[in-house]
């Protein structure tokens, strides 16, 4: 069984960091991880992609979060994270982390989905 374990949600002040992190494992084992990714959803609002990260380090943001957000990912770890700075109180939301994982050499990806953590920015 797969798991993506998410932490370092909470409560923060507009102008606040945040420093999300999501760790994937599996009973079996992992044998790589392809695109990972954070997404998040508002309160009577649909999911939407936060950045995503490829596995050799290419990324891609939300024009909301440019210049803010930083996501980064240690493949031996087969962990993904989120710098998330200058926090505004329309961040705040649900995020999700999200992983393309090949559990078996020559299995094709398969997409997993964190349980969530809230993200609150509020005074």
């Amino acid at each position: 069984q797969v798991q993506l374990v998410e932490s370092g949600g909470g409560l923060v002040q507009p102008g606040g960091s945040l420093r999300l992190s999501c760790a994937a494992s599996g009973a079996g084992g992992i044998f790589s991880t392809n695109a990972m990714g954070w997404y998040r959803q508002a309160p009577g609002k649909e999911r939407e992609l936060v950045a995503t990260i490829a596995r050799r380090g290419g990324t891609n943001y939300a024009d909301s979060v440019k210049g803010r957000f930083t996501i980064s990912r240690d493949n031996a770890k087969n962990t993904v994270y989120l710098q998330m700075n200058g926090l505004k109180p329309e961040d705040t939301a649900v995020y999700y982390c999200n992983a393309f994982l090949v559990l078996v050499p020559g299995m094709r990806p398969l997409e997993y989905w964190g349980q969530g953590t809230q993200v609150t920015v509020s005074s």
